[in-house]
């Protein structure tokens, strides 16, 4: 194996600004700021999300980045900065990488993902079942 997990997180955090979830929480109100939760959808179902925020599926970054793609969401076109987060930090360093390597600037993730951002009792909401 060339890389594993582990060095790829570190190179991804080395190129990313890290974030703890109360820095975040300060930017919630920032209409410069998009958080961009990247966690399944039964994620989200089951453990509940951060009221009002975007939900992206990992797997989808990507295409509803890329403005040439038939995926491709206005969001990420805004010329806004992106607060990436998953459950626990990990997806969420490497999609930030993703996104800056694909000119998403300025993009942070939070440390700890939506269970650090929990664990500090921050807002959250029930996911509830999609009808």
């Amino acid at each position: 194996m060339k890389k594993g997990y582990r060095e790829l997180l570190d190179e991804a955090n080395s190129v990313v600004e890290v974030v703890s979830s109360e820095e975040a929480a300060t930017l919630l109100d920032d209409a410069g700021t998009i958080f961009i939760d990247l966690r399944d959808p039964r994620e989200v179902e089951c453990e509940g999300r951060i009221p009002g925020l975007q939900h992206c599926p990992r797997g989808m970054l990507e295409f509803w980045i890329d403005p040439e793609g038939p995926y491709h969401k206005p969001i990420f076109s805004s010329g806004k900065s992106f607060i990436f987060f998953c459950a626990g930090g990990w997806r969420s360093a490497l999609a930030a990488r993703t996104a800056h390597e694909m000119g998403l600037e300025p993009v942070r993730h939070i440390f700890g993902g939506f269970s650090a951002w929990g664990a500090a009792g921050l807002p959250t909401e029930p996911g509830g079942k999609k009808s």
